[in-house]
């Protein structure tokens, strides 16, 4: 039970965050949080461990204080991802078909019944790009990826919705280039879906902006 209400604090505070309702330099304090949000403290406190592990505050002393992420930020997090995870599809054409199968299935799951309550569609998607992370065979380079996506990783379905099926789409071009072999176009077809997602979440940092301005 405090798993859903922990991720129903995570989602609402990245949005207070995202609005400006929460601003750089803001504490994240639990009591007030959980007010607001009218929770308990345990959820709240459960969001804030993720936030925190996310890179969006800092501690200063003994507060965790707001920090924006900033649009050259993203495009420095995507330019390093969009490198590491085209060659990482290009060599993954030697995945088992077994493997490919299991994640299309799951893919396709997503598309018929949605994200889901339960962070299903952030599984899948993690389970997507680390396995063909591990096809290089480098665990520097699964480690570098892994950590550049959690960056992100607050820009799920419920920050850019239209991304979801979009996503889900992406992720089955990229697999059905693998099963036939072709490392280059499933290359360019992670490097496109790399851009597509920086572009999204662009996007929904200068519609935050445009909002906290008003």
């Amino acid at each position: 039970m405090t798993q859903p209400l922990a991720k129903q604090a995570y989602t609402k505070i990245i949005e207070m965050i995202l609005s400006g309702a929460l601003m750089p330099g803001d504490a994240l304090q639990e009591a007030k949080l959980g007010e607001a949000l009218d929770m308990s403290r345990t959820p709240v406190r459960e969001a804030i461990k993720r936030i925190e592990a996310e890179g969006l505050v800092t501690q200063d002393g003994r507060f965790l204080k707001v920090r924006q992420l900033s649009s050259e930020e993203v495009e420095e997090i995507f330019f390093l991802r969009q490198t590491l995870e085209a060659h990482s599809a290009r060599t993954a054409t030697g995945l088992p078909a077994g493997r490919l199968d299991e994640i299309e299935a799951r893919v396709r799951r997503l598309q018929l019944e949605g994200p889901g309550e339960e962070d299903e569609q952030r599984r899948v998607d993690d389970d997507f790009h680390r396995m063909l992370a591990a096809a290089t065979g480098s665990a520097m380079i699964v480690a570098t990826i892994d950590d550049l996506r959690r960056r992100t990783c607050m820009f799920d379905h419920t920050q850019v919705p239209d991304r979801f099926l979009k996503g889900c789409a992406e992720h089955l071009e990229i697999i059905a280039a693998l099963r036939v072999g072709d490392g280059e176009a499933a290359g360019g077809l992670m490097a496109m879906h790399v851009a597509n997602a920086r572009d999204a979440i662009l996007a929904r940092l200068k519609s935050s902006d445009e909002g906290s301005d008003r």
